[in-house]
């Protein structure tokens, strides 16, 4: 079976299991039961993987508890960031789930010690909280406790059932791809919210490309709207681990996908001290100020929310939006998340930032930050993607590639709106047309009806519009008509029909004459 027939079809079994046992309980909030337990296994058998060490004499779940010294829990958490007792394993818990009567406590006070392990350890706040939203006594699991043990032990039973092959091997990635995969079919069928919570991957994997180019190394990669951090995820998937030397950054200011982009983390081997995801608003209570700048970003703000603006006196002397000198409209924050990542970005790195096109042309205060961003060389390309690429959304956005290192004063834009495979109910990117994006991305070079570089002074007389179409000609894709040979055609079509019509009128005489005669 090749990588993508085994991909393929461990996506369809972990679709199977959401369906199978969500029964009353909404996909959309049951989504999170399925995808703890999925974190739950992985964390067990991944540490207990760690203990082993390939000695094929240890099975730790086989262990008893008190064999386990203070010594080895202590060098664990400092290596782990965590402790998983052998009775707490995975595997442990649902040898006995269709016959244990308190499996829903039992569970939650295992995640309970599994977070508390980390308790006065540097991994405290990265494995805080983690289980938050895997409420084992919620009465969406059911009324009653036997309820909530019967949808409890049948999730755990489904995912035991699952191959996640050895996690020393490539076959952990197909569990990566599955994990999004159902974030991306939930996410489907969750309108609006969706789209907010996840980045397609194709989409992910252009925006990671940007933002790396040409990078031999870069010290942090950082997402200022984290969601559940597949933007981040595809900058370690595409690149080799040693180019992001110091990890991978993000805030979110929704707990539910904050604590899933933490999960996300680890379940791609990203160990705690690789990686720092913090819960707030990035626009009112901004994280990691003490660890800038980095050298790349990627992000896909929410599309024109509300925020504070000019209600808070003091945003305007912000380092983030104090040089533009106004800030994003109160219900377009769209410009606020730009002007954010802008400030956090190093003078050798590149931001790419999902945008909702209105932004590259609408007046007021975003034309004045749009003048600053491009008088200032920060501009180095707009792109312009195919609608309907993101779930719960059909919205054609752009790419806006930020860059404090442009070698001219050029404005490069990309009409890439007719780069996309139709699949299913979405449009996607394939690698080809990434390639294609990525080749004049790259050479700069101006190619007809597909991309062009803009000198400031145009910018400057078009009122600093930013938008594709104004700079890129569309091709023409109505038929060319040749208006002589149109005439010549018309006119032996004329010269038939008076043929024929003299035919006619020669065969009705003949036949009026006939008749006068009889």
């Amino acid at each position: 079976m090749t990588s993508i027939q085994q991909r393929a079809a461990l996506q369809r079994q972990i679709w199977q299991i959401a369906n199978d046992v969500r029964g009353s309980v909404d996909g959309w909030d049951f989504k999170q039961y399925v995808l703890g337990t999925l974190f739950y296994r992985f964390i067990s058998e991944n540490f207990a993987a760690y203990i082993e060490a390939g000695d094929p004499d240890i099975d730790y779940a086989e262990l008893d508890d008190s064999v386990i010294t203070p010594e080895i829990k202590d060098d664990a958490i400092k290596t782990k960031g965590y402790f998983i007792y052998p009775s707490q394993l995975f595997s442990k818990v649902l040898a006995t789930a269709n016959t244990n009567a308190s499996l829903n406590t039992d569970l939650a006070a295992i995640f309970s010690a599994i977070e508390s392990s980390a308790n006065g350890y540097p991994s405290e706040q990265d494995i805080k909280g983690l289980f938050a939203d895997f409420d084992t006594t919620s009465n969406r699991l059911g009324n009653t406790v036997k309820d909530k043990n019967l949808r409890l032990a049948a999730v755990l039973t489904r995912v035991g059932e699952m191959d996640f092959g050895n996690f020393e091997e490539s076959q952990i990635d197909y569990f990566g791809d599955a994990y999004e995969f159902l974030i991306s079919n939930y996410a489907a069928n969750a309108g609006k919210s969706g789209g907010e919570f996840f980045t397609p991957t194709h989409v992910s994997q252009l925006i990671a490309q940007l933002a790396m180019h040409k990078q031999t190394s870069v010290n942090k990669i950082y997402d200022p709207a984290a969601g559940s951090g597949s933007l981040l995820l595809q900058a370690k998937k595409h690149f080799d681990a040693h180019i992001i030397e110091d990890g991978f950054f993000g805030q979110e200011i929704n707990h539910t996908t904050y604590n899933l982009a933490r999960m996300n983390m680890f379940l791609h081997n990203i160990n705690y001290d690789k990686f720092n995801i913090q819960l707030g608003n990035t626009l009112t209570d901004p994280h990691f100020l003490g660890d800038k700048p980095f050298d790349a970003i990627v992000s896909n703000p929410p599309y024109s929310v509300k925020w504070k603006g000019s209600d808070d006196p003091t945003l305007i002397n912000d380092d983030r939006f104090a040089p533009a000198g106004v800030l994003a409209p109160k219900s377009k924050a769209d410009f606020a998340f730009v002007l954010h990542a802008l400030s956090y970005l190093s003078a050798k790195g590149r931001a790419a930032i999902v945008c909702f096109p209105g932004i590259f042309y609408r007046g007021g205060a975003e034309q004045k930050i749009r003048q600053y961003l491009v008088d200032n060389n920060y501009v180095e390309t707009v792109i312009s993607l195919a609608p309907n690429l993101f779930f719960g959304t059909t919205i054609a956005v752009n790419i806006l590639v930020l860059s404090k290192h442009k070698p001219d004063t050029k404005t490069q834009f990309i009409d890439a709106s007719a780069l996309f495979k139709k699949e299913t109910n979405n449009n996607v990117l394939t690698e080809k047309h990434i390639e294609r994006i990525m080749e004049v991305f790259d050479s700069k070079e101006n190619a007809e009806h597909f991309a062009v570089s803009v000198d400031h002074p145009t910018v400057a007389e078009k009122d600093y519009n930013l938008s594709v179409s104004t700079y890129v000609e569309a091709k023409d894709t109505r038929e060319v008509v040749d208006i002589a040979e149109l005439n010549a055609e018309l006119a032996t079509t004329v010269s038939k029909i008076d043929r024929l019509r003299a035919d006619i009128d020669a065969i009705i005489a003949e036949i009026e004459g006939e008749e006068a005669e009889s």
